[in-house]
């Protein structure tokens, strides 16, 4: 691989040639289900459709203390039928706010904890054939108790069990096979990376 090649490793933003667009599904929650006919560049001929989930982003944290454990939640989601080991996460259903102070409120809310330190740990498009959504993975640190307030749990929410894990048995879980969702594997496999290259300091 060339040394131009190597450079150039990365997403680019592009956009087909779209022939005309429906709303397949759209109600009171946050995604719209789009259906899109397209055309490759310069080949006007050869039509086909496409499905988009419209979704506004979510955020997620992987807070880590000063013993090395990750907060955890063990939330119910009723799509893949099962209670998944998961990360405090919410939707950036909140307009311009910015990513960290959602990930914030969202730490608050379901964990009653506050962190003075944070950092982006990575950008991801969890399905990117499917839906335009992007998640905002933060490390959050110096971590202490908070009430949440007025903010009330509700549906899957108020069955939420909160817990701290050791990062290297999570890291040795996610391994396994044994916890699979993808934003808490792909946190804690990043914070192991920054951790191995010395790096966890660095903005």
């Amino acid at each position: 691989m060339s040394d131009e090649s190597v450079m150039s490793l990365a997403d680019r933003e592009a956009s087909w040639p779209v022939i005309r667009s429906r709303v397949v599904h759209q109600d009171a929650w946050v995604v719209v289900v789009r259906e899109d006919v397209i055309t490759r560049p310069d080949h006007p001929e050869h039509e086909f459709a496409r499905i988009t989930v419209e979704h506004p982003g979510a955020v997620i944290v992987l807070a880590v203390d000063e013993d090395e454990r990750v907060l955890c939640l063990r939330q119910y989601r009723h799509a893949s039928g099962h209670v998944f080991v998961e990360l405090p996460a919410g939707l950036r259903d909140a307009g311009d706010e910015p990513p960290v102070e959602t990930a914030k409120r969202e730490l608050r809310e379901e964990a009653e904890m506050a962190a003075a330190s944070w950092r982006q740990l990575l950008s991801t498009y969890p399905s990117a054939g499917l839906t335009d959504e992007v998640h905002e993975i933060f490390l959050a640190r110096d971590l202490t108790p908070v009430s949440r307030g007025d903010f009330e749990m509700q549906h899957e929410e108020a069955e939420i069990e909160v817990f701290w894990a050791p990062v290297d048995e999570l890291i040795d879980a996610v391994l396994a096979g044994r916890v699979r969702q993808g934003p808490l594997a792909q946190a804690v496999l990043a914070y192991d990376a920054h951790r191995r290259r010395g790096t966890l300091g660095e903005a």
